[in-house]
Formats: C-alpha cells, structure tokens, sequence
C-alpha cells in the first residue's frame, strides 16, 4: 500500500504535469489566432515580468530583513546544461547517423528496393492524405501533446486491459501482414515451421 509521502509526491507530479500540458495546449491553440511570432513574444513578455516581479519581491524582503537574499531563481541558474567538446562531437555524430539512415530508408521505399515495404508506405500515405483533408498539423499537434500526457496515466489505471486489447491488435495486423506477404510472393499456404511438420503430398 503506498504512504502518504508517496501518494503526495505523486499528486505534485501530476499537478505539475497538468500545469505543463495546460500551458503547452493554451499556446498551441493561440496559434490558430494570432501567428507564431506574436505568441511566442507575448508569452516571453508575460514570462518576464513573473521572474522580475519574483526578483524584485525577494530583494525587498532582503531590503527589509525579512529574508536571506537568496535568489528565487537560483536552482535554475545552477543548472549545468553546457556541453564538452567530446559530448558536442557525440551529439554530432549520432544526428548525421540518423539522418542519413532516415534517407537512406526512404530511398529503399521510394525506390522500391522491397515492394511489401514500399506497399506500406503507399497505403500510409493514401491515409495520410484523408488525416490532411479533416484537419491540419497544428489539430495533429495538439492532439499529440494531449495524448502524449494522457496516455501514460491511462496505461498506468488500465495496464492489463490495454496490453490485452494492443496484443489482439498486434495478432491482426500480423495476419494481415502475412497475407499481404504471401500475395506478393505469389500466393500458396504458409511454410510449415515445425520440427518433423509433414510434407505435402505429391501426386
């Protein structure tokens, strides 16, 4: 059973998750009105007069002994987030990888190094052109942050539903995808896989 400390802990976390996403949601839906230069100076402007009436504030405290003169802000300036040399060459490295094995898989598709592979990237497209007509990225985008703080609170209350309802998924799509394999290769019944499997007559 969890204690007290633990169910609080919990509470502030998912008290500061909603504050994210709420803020994340409340600027993305702003775009639809206002353009993105606006938005993002307005939030800067807002955001500044926080930290100045918060530093202001403190040093009057401190003016007045009524406080230590701690800055409110410094945990955020201790924050180490420079990079060395060796980290930055790092970094580097693993962003040109992947973005040259990015292009080299969609020249594979494009191509048509593998036709099952390059039949579902069409397919994806085809119901990508119908996500495009009912709403645009900036729909999409929202959806995905909604989704992407929601969906692990979810899965956490309904762990054992989930992974039997994505496991039914799983065992379709793998039929289907092996139907679609076996169409491409000319059709006939799947191989038998098992040890001794017996052998189809011959007539």
């Amino acid at each position: 059973m969890a204690s007290p400390m633990m169910d609080l802990i919990y509470w502030k976390d998912t008290e500061r998750s909603g504050m994210v996403l709420t803020a994340l949601v409340v600027g993305l839906l702003s775009l639809f009105q206002l353009s993105i230069i606006t938005v993002v100076s307005t939030v800067s402007l807002a955001v500044m007069c926080f930290t100045i009436s918060v530093r202001i504030y403190y040093q009057l405290l401190y003016v007045l002994s009524w406080g230590d003169g701690q800055h409110p802000f410094k945990s955020y300036l201790d924050l180490d987030i420079s990079f060395s040399g060796e980290q930055a060459d790092l970094y580097m490295q693993k962003a040109i990888v992947l973005t040259l094995s990015a292009l080299d898989s969609l020249r594979r598709l494009f191509f048509v190094e593998h036709l099952f592979e390059s039949l579902k990237l069409l397919f994806l497209m085809y119901l990508v052109t119908y996500l495009g007509g009912l709403c645009n990225g900036l729909t999409i985008l929202i959806i995905s942050v909604i989704a992407l703080f929601s969906l692990p609170l979810f899965y956490e209350r309904r762990q054992e539903q989930v992974d039997g309802f994505i496991g039914k998924i799983q065992a379709q799509i793998d039929n289907v995808k092996d139907f679609l394999r076996r169409l491409v290769q000319g059709g006939g019944p799947p191989p038998d896989t098992t040890p001794g499997g017996a052998k189809p007559k011959t007539q």
